[in-house]
């Protein structure tokens, strides 16, 4: 039979049952306001009353202790210090800082410098120093998950209830003992009233001895020995004297012995000696005959005539029953209780690998053909103006990289897929490599269907209400969510977004619910409206119209415009210009916009649209994977109406398919 039931604390547990006792219909949760949980002796913490819950409803649950820290960082170094006050039930110190120490040596935790114990006759004071840069939190975390400083403590409730184990919940434990308390003290008082009622016999008789005083003596100064003196006690009548009144008061069953034989006692005749009383009244000593002792003899038979009414009413009467033992539980109390010594805390802090990473700032990249990957900023140092700068990351010749942003090491990467649906990563889920490293592909971290690929990538710090995400497809279909509907992440990705038959996610974008919007489409149009024109919709809407497409025209490019920024359009024969944004004037949602460059037959239709400023470079992308990377500036900058000039020298039969704003600038040459 295996049972594990934590220590608890007495005056908790006795206030448990005083109130069970007052109320036998008291609910769990009205239970645990007097019993909260286990209460050990070697104090800590217990994180989260989950399995406290849990183990008091069913009988088996694990609650978390953890030790008692404290984080102490020094003004004039700044290094930080991690001090542990107290311990789990049941850890050993000594252990505990040999596992410390393994694992420092193993390199399984770093960041400590220094550990040392500091105990002493005042309390439990481990000191846990912390290297210069690391953080004591992420530290401390570690140290949780790896050592004893944080444990689990399984409750298995399993009791002998008549001889029989159960398993019990903490109504059912309180019942149980409160049932053990009734049987304890009904014994015990049944007990009491034989030893009362036995002496309460002697007294009686002793009693009758004296109010017959005179004859009692001269039968026995008459008899020849002891025996024939008891025989002679036992074969006269006596007159009962005050006897008769203190029975009349007690209850004529008062006295009597359960073995008692009715010849015995009160009768018609007088009071009849038994053998025990008769015995008694010879063993007196002649001192007792005194006035003063013989009160002192009529006074304890009084009282115990007392004592044994109450004995009869408490075996009588379950209230009197439950009133004995709530006195004795309150006196137990007094005596023996105490204060709490384990904190609980309501809210469970479960650990969690962000938990277990230090927040840096990092640099993630995301190359054209997918690969990604996060450096700590610190990998690129600061230069001066003129400087050579350094890769962000390897690619080959083929690709480049298509997205860079700086996010905090547990920001939140939403990934937006062609068929409408929306994945998570964070960003220390992203493989941190070299600055030379290409990274790995996105595709190889989510759950993709087949055909599927990862159109847009946002970074998220926190999901916070009044941003939204603004999306677009290719039929000019626009919808607005609210951010914080991305919140709560599935392994295999949710909806964003409804498609119709041949529609797929073009772009996707953070907005605050007051920037304008640009749309641009395959036959040269673009539209620029206010997104304040698109009402919030849930995730699976499908949204409404953005622009009045023309007949095979498509939208290729979703565009938050910023300040300082131009349009860079490029079409598939190779044209493009770039155009101020001003130029763009603002109308309302669903209209069929404003030339943005001109379809000519020289021209051909749009394949990309991208916002620009002078200092960046973009690469150009052909029909037959021929790259051409080359700077935004030497691109001329017209009107909306106009043709543009060439961007790249294509072969016969072939074709612009792509453009795209380089995220990184290549390398230079270092000034002398």
């Amino acid at each position: 039979m295996a049972t594990n039931i934590p220590p608890h604390n007495l005056t908790e547990v006795i206030n448990g049952c005083l109130a069970l006792i007052d109320n036998p219909n008291l609910e769990l949760l009205e239970l645990m306001q007097h019993i909260p949980g286990p209460d050990f002796p070697t104090r800590g913490i217990i994180n989260g009353t989950r399995g406290i819950i849990e183990a008091y409803h069913s009988g088996r649950g694990r609650i978390y202790v953890r030790a008692r820290t404290e984080i102490l960082e020094h003004e004039s170094s700044g290094k930080q210090q991690i001090l542990v006050h107290e311990l789990p039930y049941q850890v050993n110190k000594a252990r505990l800082i040999e596992r410390i120490a393994e694992l420092v040596k193993e390199k399984k935790i770093e960041g400590i410098s220094e550990l040392r114990d500091e105990s002493d006759k005042d309390g439990m004071r481990i000191v846990i120093e912390v290297k210069r840069g690391e953080s004591a939190d992420v530290l401390l975390n570690n140290l949780y998950a790896q050592t004893q400083m944080q444990t689990v403590f399984g409750i298995n409730m399993v009791a002998l209830v008549d001889g029989q184990p159960r398993l019990l919940n903490l109504k059912q434990l309180l019942e149980a003992f409160i049932r053990h308390r009734q049987e304890v003290v009904t014994r015990r008082t049944r007990y009491e009233l034989r030893k009362a009622r036995e002496r309460a016999h002697v007294l009686e008789g002793l009693a009758v001895a004296l109010a017959n005083i005179d004859e009692v003596i001269d039968t026995i100064k008459r008899s020849a020995n002891p025996s024939e003196a008891k025989e002679k006690l036992l074969a006269m009548s006596w007159a009962p004297g005050m006897v008769t009144e203190m029975l009349q008061k007690a209850g004529a069953d008062a006295t009597k012995l359960e073995d008692s034989v009715i010849e015995y006692g009160l009768t018609e005749q007088g009071y009849k000696l038994s053998p025990t009383q008769a015995q008694a009244i010879l063993d007196l000593r002649l001192h007792r005959l005194t006035g003063l002792e013989q009160n002192k003899i009529l006074k304890e038979f009084e009282e115990i005539l007392e004592k044994i009414k109450e004995l009869q009413a408490i075996l009588a009467d379950d209230l009197k029953l439950m009133a004995v033992i709530r006195d004795e539980l309150t006196e137990i109390r007094e005596q023996f209780g105490d204060a709490r010594k384990t904190e609980i805390r309501e809210a469970e802090e479960e650990l969690t690998i962000e938990d277990l990473i230090p927040e840096e700032d990092v640099v993630v990249t995301l190359s054209h053909q997918g690969y990604a990957k996060s450096q700590p900023v610190t990998t690129y140092r600061s230069q001066k103006r003129g400087g050579r700068g350094v890769a962000a990351t390897a690619v080959k010749d083929e690709d480049f990289i298509d997205k860079l942003f700086i996010a905090s090491s547990h920001d939140t990467i939403l990934c937006f897929s062609s068929i409408g649906k929306v994945y998570w990563l964070k960003v220390y889920q992203l493989p941190q490599s070299g600055r030379t490293a290409r990274g790995k592909p996105i595709v190889n971290l989510l759950p993709l269907e087949e055909g599927e690929r990862i159109n847009t990538v946002l970074s998220v710090n926190e999901f916070s209400s009044g941003h939204y995400v603004f999306m677009a497809t290719v039929q000019g279909v626009v919808k607005k969510t609210p951010l914080e509907d991305f919140s709560r992440p599935r392994a295999s990705g949710i909806r964003a977004i409804e498609f119709a038959e041949n529609d797929g996610l073009v772009g996707a974008a953070i907005t605050d619910g007051k920037r304008d919007v640009m749309l641009f489409a395959s036959d040269g149009k673009a539209v620029r409206f206010n997104e304040d024109n698109v009402r919030p919709m849930g995730r699976t809407a499908r949204g409404v119209k953005g622009i009045k497409l023309a007949d095979e025209s498509k939208v290729i490019s979703l565009i938050i415009p910023s300040e300082g920024c131009t349009i860079l359009n490029a079409t598939e024969r190779g044209y493009g210009k770039r155009t101020l944004i001003s130029e763009y004037p603002l109308h309302k949602r669903g209209g069929q916009g404003v030339i943005s460059i001109q379809t000519s037959e020289r021209n051909g239709q749009v394949v990309g649209a991208v916002q620009c400023h002078d200092e960046d470079e973009m690469m150009l992308i052909s029909s037959r994977g021929t790259l051409v990377r080359t700077t935004v500036q030497g691109v001329s900058l017209m009107g909306r109406n106009t043709q543009g000039v060439g961007l790249i020298r294509l072969g016969e039969g072939e074709s612009l398919v792509g453009v795209q704003v380089i995220a990184e600038p290549e390398e230079e040459e270092e000034s002398p």
